[in-house]
């Protein structure tokens, strides 16, 4: 190491007193939030130990949480389950027509995967956009909204 000058030095003790000064302060406090959490709620009393600036993650645009589910949901009517773990759900979508701006109903049918064969003909589904599941299957069965009568 090179010599040190007097000012390198009165830098770094100075450096020294500013960390020293922030961890108690962060102690200061953890501490006055965890006296005020109740006595029941023992882990959210315990203090979180320091993270190390090497243990930290890289600074960037990072999103909280898990990332948001952009897949479509239907709600549907089922009109045909004779094929096994699919069944065939009719999708009514209300659009206005372009030129003469009346509302106009528009049905899709939908392939949709059901594994455990639970949906029946006439039962009010919700189903979700996946992955392709075969050469029509795009969709699968996420709850059975209402049971046929």
């Amino acid at each position: 190491m090179a010599d040190e000058t007097p000012e390198n030095e009165e830098a770094t003790e100075q450096a020294k007193a500013a960390a020293a000064d922030a961890a108690m302060a962060l102690d200061a406090i953890e501490a006055e939030a965890a006296a005020e959490l109740p006595a029941t709620d023992i882990e959210a009393a315990v203090p979180v130990p320091h993270a190390t600036a090497a243990a930290q993650a890289p600074e960037g645009p990072a999103e909280p949480g898990p990332r948001p589910n952009r897949r479509k949901v239907r709600e549907g009517i089922v009109v045909s389950d004779a094929m096994t773990s699919t069944v065939v759900v009719a999708v009514v979508e209300r659009v206005r027509h372009p030129k003469y701006g009346k509302t106009v109903q528009r049905t899709k049918k939908l392939y949709v995967h059901d594994a455990e064969d639970t949906a029946k003909v006439g039962d009010r589904v919700r189903v979700q956009e996946t992955r392709p599941l075969s050469k029509l299957k795009r969709w699968r069965l996420t709850e059975v909204v209402e049971r046929a009568r």
